[in-house]
């Protein structure tokens, strides 16, 4: 069996659609091809690789209550290419959004539920996820603190011989268990899909979020998106940032 996974995010690096087709890909078996879907330059490489899958699998931000523009664009391609190959392989998403609930993630379930039916493909379901940017924080923290711990490890070796600080050890568990809690509902969901798509089979539209009050979540998700509004150049996304004079 081989699956296509394939990463919709327009972001080049650090994109939370990135964390959740690798966690996905721990749960498949048999032959898997990751590619990205950025540009039309990607259309080809995904298309050829499709010829010989079972299924793919798509992992895209929701824009707009839909789908992006540039995932559009390839679909409708896809559709023709399906069409020509005969192809009937399963589809299935995993959608992400900055709101609290994954249910946000709906209307974009629909679409391609709508384009496989008009493409002649097999809809295997999906798993829409609230919280998406900070669930992928939390995988950031977490390397983070693989790396405190080594570094620790180093410096015990260093000052005592010792190749097991419990301490440190300890820190990172509890941390570990801390980001483990919080995906809880995202990896069993992933799990979940996981069996379906190898067996081929229809999961059905889930949805889950991270698992932290909504009142934290707004909290920080306010304070996260002030710290990148005023590095992209202003308060509300580049509001004080020079711009470029319109021609008339």
């Amino acid at each position: 069996m081989k699956t296509v996974f394939v990463n919709g995010s327009p972001k080049k690096r650090f994109c939370a659609s990135a964390y959740f087709l690798f966690l996905q890909r721990l749960f498949v078996g048999g032959k898997k091809v990751t590619l990205k879907l950025r540009t039309p330059a990607d259309h080809e490489p995904i298309l050829k690789e499709l010829d010989d899958a079972q299924a793919v699998v798509f992992a895209l931000p929701l824009y707009v209550d839909g789908i992006p523009s540039h995932v559009l664009r390839f679909l409708e391609r896809m559709e023709t290419y399906c069409r020509e190959k005969e192809l009937h392989l399963a589809v299935y998403c995993i959608a992400n959004n900055g709101f609290i609930e994954g249910k946000q993630n709906e209307p974009l379930m629909q679409q391609f539920e709508n384009f496989c039916a008009r493409a002649g493909l097999v809809w295997g379901g999906g798993v829409g996820i609230g919280g998406g940017v900070m669930l992928n924080v939390t995988r950031i923290v977490f390397e983070v603190q693989i790396g405190l711990l080594l570094l620790n490890i180093l410096l015990s070796v260093i000052q005592k011989g010792d190749f097991f600080p419990k301490g440190a050890f300890l820190s990172f568990g509890e941390n570990a268990l801390c980001l483990l809690f919080f995906n809880a509902g995202l990896l069993a969901y992933l799990i979940r899909m996981g069996h379906f798509i190898r067996r081929g089979g229809c999961a059905g539209k889930k949805y889950t979020r991270i698992l932290v009050p909504s009142f934290i979540f707004i909290l920080f998700a306010d304070i996260f998106f002030i710290i990148v509004s005023l590095i992209g150049g202003g308060i509300f996304r580049g509001w004080l940032a020079k711009k470029k004079p319109t021609e008339i």
